[in-house]
């Protein structure tokens, strides 16, 4: 798998010939499966084949159960300079009931071992757990800044189907999923990371000045990307493509010097659907001046039309030429998005 994924990278150096790597990101499946080693190939052959800033962010995703001190050390040795943990929660009865493989005690250990080698950490925090007290929500938040890390991505916690929670909810053995309660935890998060001098740069990422997710700003600002390895997905400004799912599919067609996927060529429209998604979700907004530059403007006035509803309900705002959510608008901007997407017609 892991020359697999070197020679795609090798396949692909046409595709970003004119394009500066900025960052590079081993995420999805378990990167921290990967030893130093393996990792350092990886770059190595990025390195080799492609333009690399001079400062590139290159981040590592990982759970608490696949990282040990000796682990974490030799990461620190290598060119990783970005940890994203997937912490979850603090407390024992979160974890259980969302199947995590870590406990509570790992979760702290790992980020207080985290903390000697790393300077720039994210953790993953869910709210809206079934059963999770604002309190204990708080506290979850309180124990996060403790450890001074200087980034958090936060998610409510989504029912997905076929899943053991799923059909523990189905039962009435666990209650649903409260929108309310999660609205109004996603709302302490706010408050109390403001008060930290957290940035709420994006929907559900909170950084310190500085210490944005430069990989993840680099999608919801219309960046070009490339995906390696079964299941990525890839952007080239005009068409997303996406690899076979399959590792056995995948690693034969790359012997066979064939890339794997599968391409679809986006339209003018599916293009501002995505820009207003994206841009709604960040502090930078939907600037209605790229709207009409790139679209059109019969696009940017559909956008001011469609938007003048939510602008009356104080759910997004207009500063200068940017169209912006509001503080109370931000938890519902999915759904606002979807209301100013256009029909492929």
């Amino acid at each position: 798998m892991v020359k697999a994924l070197a020679d795609e990278i090798t396949l692909r150096k046409e595709e970003f010939k004119a394009t500066t790597v900025e960052t590079i990101y081993f995420g999805g499946g378990t990167p921290s499966l990967l030893n130093t080693k393996e990792l350092q190939f990886l770059i190595d052959t990025i390195y080799y084949n492609y333009q690399v800033s001079t400062n590139p962010e290159i981040t590592l995703e990982a759970n608490p159960d696949d990282l040990s001190e000796k682990q974490i050390h030799s990461l620190s040795t290598s060119p990783i300079n970005r940890l994203s943990i997937g912490i979850q929660s603090f407390f024992e009865a979160d974890l259980k009931l969302m199947n995590r493989a870590h406990n509570a005690q790992e979760a702290r250990t790992v980020l207080a071992q985290a903390n000697q080698y790393f300077d720039n950490i994210s953790i993953d925090l869910i709210y809206g757990i079934p059963g999770l007290s604002n309190e204990r929500w708080q506290k979850n938040i309180e124990i996060a800044l403790s450890y001074q890390v200087p980034h958090i991505s936060s998610y409510a916690l989504t029912v997905e189907p076929k899943t053991a929670l799923e059909r523990f909810i189905k039962k009435g053995i666990i209650n649903n999923v409260d929108d309310d309660k999660a609205h109004e935890q996603f709302h302490m998060l706010i408050e109390t990371l403001e008060v930290n001098h957290f940035i709420h740069y994006e929907l559900s990422n909170f950084g310190k000045e500085g210490l944005f997710s430069r990989n993840n700003s680099a999608y919801w600002q219309g960046k070009l990307y490339i995906g390696i390895g079964p299941s990525a997905h890839s952007f080239n400004g005009s068409q997303r493509s996406w690899n076979v799912r399959n590792n056995s599919k995948y690693i034969k067609a790359i012997e066979n010097r064939t890339l794997p996927l599968e391409i679809e060529t986006l339209t003018t429209t599916d293009r501002y659907n995505e820009y207003i998604m994206t841009g709604l979700r960040t502090i930078w907004g939907v600037s209605l001046d790229k709207v009409g530059i790139d679209f059109g403007m019969s696009y940017k006035k559909y956008l001011l039309q469609q938007s003048q509803p939510f602008i009356n309900e104080h759910l997004l705002y207009i500063d200068g030429e940017k169209l912006m959510v509001t503080k109370k608008g931000k938890f519902l901007s999915d759904g606002i998005a979807s209301d100013l997407f256009k029909l492929n017609l």
